[in-house]
C-alpha cells in the first residue's frame, strides 16, 4: 500500500513523465511546405506568361531569355549572403523578410512597361527568393531529429512541386480571364499572407517555443542538431577545395540545367513546336511537373529508409542518384521521338519524376556535408545551380532564334535542343557516381551518417 501511494505521489509531483510529447515540429513542417509551394508558385507563373509578354512587347526569344536570366542571376548572387544572415540572426526574421520582398516584386511584374523594367523587377524578385532553401535547411537541422529529416525534406520539396504544378494551369486560367498583369498581383498576395503568419508563430529555437514540451525537445535533439546561431568564420578555402562540396555543386548545376527548361520554356515549346493554345499548354505543363511531386515524395521516403537499412548510406545514395539520372535521360530521349503530345507528356513526366527522386537524398547528403555552417555552405551548393539554370535559359532562347533564323519552324527549330539536355543528365549521373563524403575541418554538430 505504501509503495503504491509513493508511486502515485511521484507521478503527481512529476507530471511531465506522463505527459506525451508535443508535435509542434509537424506544424513547422507545414510552414516549410507552404514556403516551398509559394516559392515555386511565384517562380513558375512567369513561364506561362512568356508568350503573352513577348506578344505585347514584341520581344524575341533571346530578349526574353534576358528577363528569365535576370531572376536566376540575382538568385545566385544573393543565395550565400542570405544564408549567412540566417546563420547569424536566425531564420525567422530572414525568411519573413525575403518572402515579403519577393511577393512585392511578384506583384510589380504586372506593372512592367518593357524589356528594361522586366529585367530590373525580375532581378529584384530573384534577390528576394534567394536564401529561402538555405534557411529552410537550417530550420530542418534545428527542429527535426536525424531520422525524420529525409521525410520533411521530401514533403517540402514535394510542396514546391505542387506549387510548380498549380502555377501553369492557374496562371493560364488567370491570364485568360484577367490578363497576365493581374495574374502576378494575385500571386504576390499569397506570399504576404504566409510571411505574416510564419513570423507570428515560428521561433528559431524549439526550446523557446511555447508549444514544445521537454519530451518533444528530447526527440528533436536525438542524433545531433544545431542548437545555436553560428558566428564562427566559414572555412572557405577548405570548402572550395572539398571534393564532397564540389561534387554536390556539379550535381546541382546539371539538375538545374535540366529543370529550368521546364520552369522557363516548356510552355512556349508546347505552343510553338506542338501547336497547343495557352490554356491547354498550361494543363500539359502541370501534368509533366506533377511527376516531380511524385518523385520527391518517393525520394523522401527512400532518404529515411536508406540509413536504417543500408550499411553504407553514402554509397546507397550515390547508386540511387546514378540510376535516377540515367532513367531521366532515357525518358527524355524517348519523349522527344513521340508525335503525340500525350505520349510526350507521359515520358517527360516520368523523366521529371526520376530526376526528382534524388532531391531529398541530395539534401540528406548536403546538410551533414556543410557541418555547422548549413546556411552559408548550403547556399553555396544550392546557389551553384544558378550556373546551370542561366545556361539553360540563355541557351534555349539563343538556339531557338538561331534555328528560326535559318528558316526552321516548329519542332525542327526546337527539338534538336533536347540532345544537349540528354547529355547533361548523363553528366549528372556521373557526378553522383563520383561523390565522396569529405568532412570539413570544423566542429560538425550534424550527424555524418546521412
Amino acid at each position: 500500500m505504501v509503495c503504491g501511494f509513493e508511486s502515485r505521489l511521484a507521478h503527481m509531483t512529476n507530471p511531465l513523465e506522463a505527459e506525451p510529447p508535443t508535435r509542434a515540429r509537424f506544424t513547422v513542417a507545414a510552414w516549410l511546405c507552404g514556403l516551398s509551394a509559394v516559392l515555386y508558385l511565384d517562380r513558375l507563373c512567369m513561364s506561362q506568361a512568356v508568350k503573352p509578354i513577348q506578344d505585347e512587347f514584341g520581344l524575341s526569344n533571346s530578349e526574353m531569355s534576358y528577363v528569365l536570366m535576370a531572376f536566376t542571376l540575382a538568385y545566385g548572387l544573393f543565395e550565400i549572403p542570405t544564408g549567412r544572415l540566417g546563420d547569424k540572426h536566425g531564420s525567422r526574421n530572414v525568411l519573413t523578410r525575403i518572402v515579403i520582398w519577393w511577393s512585392i516584386f511578384t506583384g510589380l511584374t504586372g506593372a512592367c512597361s518593357g524589356l528594361l523594367t522586366l529585367i530590373v523587377v525580375r532581378f529584384l524578385f530573384g534577390a528576394g527568393e534567394a536564401g529561402a532553401y538555405p534557411n529552410a535547411a537550417r530550420v530542418i537541422a534545428r527542429w527535426f531529429p536525424v531520422v525524420e529529416r529525409g521525410r520533411v525534406q521530401g514533403l517540402m520539396i514535394a510542396a514546391s512541386q505542387i506549387g510548380a504544378v498549380v502555377a501553369p494551369a492557374a496562371t493560364g486560367q488567370l491570364i485568360h480571364h484577367v490578363g497576365w498583369r493581374w495574374a502576378f498581383v494575385a500571386f504576390g498576395f499569397v506570399g504576404v499572407v504566409w510571411a505574416v503568419g510564419f513570423w507570428l508563430w515560428f521561433r528559431d529555437d524549439p526550446a523557446k517555443h511555447p508549444s514544445v514540451n521537454e519530451k518533444e525537445l528530447e526527440t528533436i535533439r536525438a542524433g545531433g542538431t544545431l542548437t545555436a546561431n553560428e558566428h564562427a568564420p566559414i572555412p572557405w578555402r577548405a570548402a572550395l577545395t572539398n571534393r564532397g562540396i564540389l561534387t554536390l555543386c556539379a550535381i546541382m548545376i546539371c539538375g538545374a540545367f535540366y529543370t529550368y527548361f521546364f520552369y522557363s520554356w516548356f510552355t512556349k515549346y508546347l505552343q510553338t513546336a506542338r501547336g497547343l493554345d495557352n490554356r491547354t499548354a498550361g494543363w500539359f505543363s502541370s501534368f509533366v511537373l506533377a511527376g516531380s511531386a511524385l518523385g520527391v515524395l518517393f525520394g523522401g521516403w527512400i532518404a529515411d529508409w536508406i540509413p536504417r537499412h543500408c550499411s553504407n548510406a553514402i554509397n546507397a545514395r550515390r547508386y540511387l542518384g546514378v540510376g535516377c539520372y540515367f532513367v531521366a535521360a532515357t525518358c527524355l530521349f524517348l519523349g522527344i521521338q513521340c508525335d503525340d503530345a500525350y505520349a510526350l507528356a507521359a515520358f517527360w513526366g516520368a523523366s521529371f519524376c526520376a530526376m526528382h527522386v534524388t532531391l531529398p537524398n541530395w539534401w540528406s547528403v548536403a546538410i551533414p556535408q556543410c557541418g555547422t555552417h548549413v546556411g552559408s555552405l548550403f547556399g553555396l551548393m544550392n546557389g551553384m545551380g544558378v550556373l546551370g539554370a542561366m545556361a539553360s535559359q540563355g541557351f534555349v532562347g539563343a538556339f531557338a532564334d538561331w534555328r528560326e533564323g535559318m528558316g526552321f519552324e516548329g519542332r525542327e527549330a526546337w527539338d534538336p535542343i533536347f540532345d544537349v539536355y540528354v547529355v547533361v543528365l548523363l553528366l549528372g549521373g556521373l557526378s553522383w557516381w563520383s561523390y565522396r563524403y569529405r568532412p570539413l575541418p570544423v566542429n560538425n554538430s550534424v550527424d555524418d551518417k546521412q
